[in-house]
Parts: C-alpha cells; sequence; structure tokens
C-alpha cells in the first residue's frame, strides 16, 4: 500500500497516463467491428440458404409442356409451389386425413447423412398449404421446406388414396 501512497495515489490524474494515438485506436476498432458485421452477415446468411433451395434433376425434361406449365403456376395460401422439380409424390401409406386436416410423412431433414436412410417424420399439413384446385396428375404431392427451425410443408395437394 506504500506504494500507492507514495505514487500520488490520493491525487487527481488525468483519464489516461499513457498517450494514446487515437487514429490508430479507431483504425483498430473499426477493422474488429467490421469483422463482427462479416462474421454476423455470414451466419444470417447460413440460416436462410436452406429456406429458398430448389432443385432440378432433370427428370421431368420430356413432360407434356401443358403439365409442365399447370405445375409452374399451382399456388397455395402460402404462395407458389414452384414446380413438379421441387414436389415430391407421395405413396398411400405417408399421408392421411382425418377431420378434414391432412398430414404427410416426409424426411426430417432435406439432405443425406452419409449413405445412412432417413428417418422419417408426420407433420401437419397447415390448411393454407392445401392446394384446392383439382388434381390432373391423380397422384399426392407434397412441396417441404426445410429450414433452420426444422421441415414445414409450403403446399400440399391430395391424391386418391386408393
Amino acid at each position: 500500500m506504500t506504494n500507492w501512497i507514495d505514487s500520488g495515489g490520493d491525487e487527481p490524474r488525468l483519464y489516461s497516463a499513457r498517450s494514446t494515438n487515437c487514429k490508430s485506436e479507431n483504425r483498430r476498432t473499426g477493422s474488429t467491428t467490421r469483422w463482427r458485421r462479416v462474421a454476423s452477415l455470414a451466419c444470417v446468411l447460413a440460416l436462410i440458404a436452406p429456406l429458398g433451395h430448389a432443385r432440378d434433376r432433370g427428370q421431368f425434361v420430356n413432360t407434356n409442356a401443358d403439365l409442365k406449365a399447370w405445375f409452374d403456376s399451382l399456388r397455395s395460401g402460402k404462395g407458389p409451389c414452384c414446380s413438379d422439380a421441387d414436389g415430391s409424390a407421395l405413396s398411400d401409406t405417408d399421408w392421411e386425413s382425418k377431420d378434414g386436416h391432412y398430414r404427410v410423412r416426409v424426411p426430417r431433414y432435406g439432405y443425406a447423412l452419409d449413405g445412412q436412410k432417413q428417418e422419417l417424420v408426420w407433420i401437419d399439413v397447415p390448411e393454407e398449404a392445401v392446394i384446392s384446385e383439382p388434381n390432373r396428375v391423380g397422384r399426392t404431392m407434397v412441396w417441404p421446406i426445410y429450414g433452420y427451425t426444422g421441415v414445414t410443408i409450403r403446399c400440399f395437394m391430395p391424391g386418391s388414396m386408393t
């Protein structure tokens, strides 16, 4: 304690005893702030990127032009369903109707896990996702969206359930 008292511990001092170069400190702070902004932007993009992925595997190249145009024009209350390439056909065991509500069984993730078989989960179809116009292909189709909160249904078109 004597060192503190001997060094003038009770005397008022300037804010900083060391000399500062404001320009160099601002530059260092600006660089840190810039990297934080870049990192936070990268995190946001990583979270949003899976929401809008469309895929065209070329499986509908030889489809009838009228049928393709019809698929491209499909809309639910949640917006456009994209096209047939974005939807998946469901077998009768992968969807059900109860009390006027639908539920579908789809893969939990939108990607394959190192060749492992995907776990299928039951998802309730929101009322606004059901396509109300007649089904021109006869098969049940679903347009799932995979995001950081899980899987949701963008569009659902019930089939004949035979």
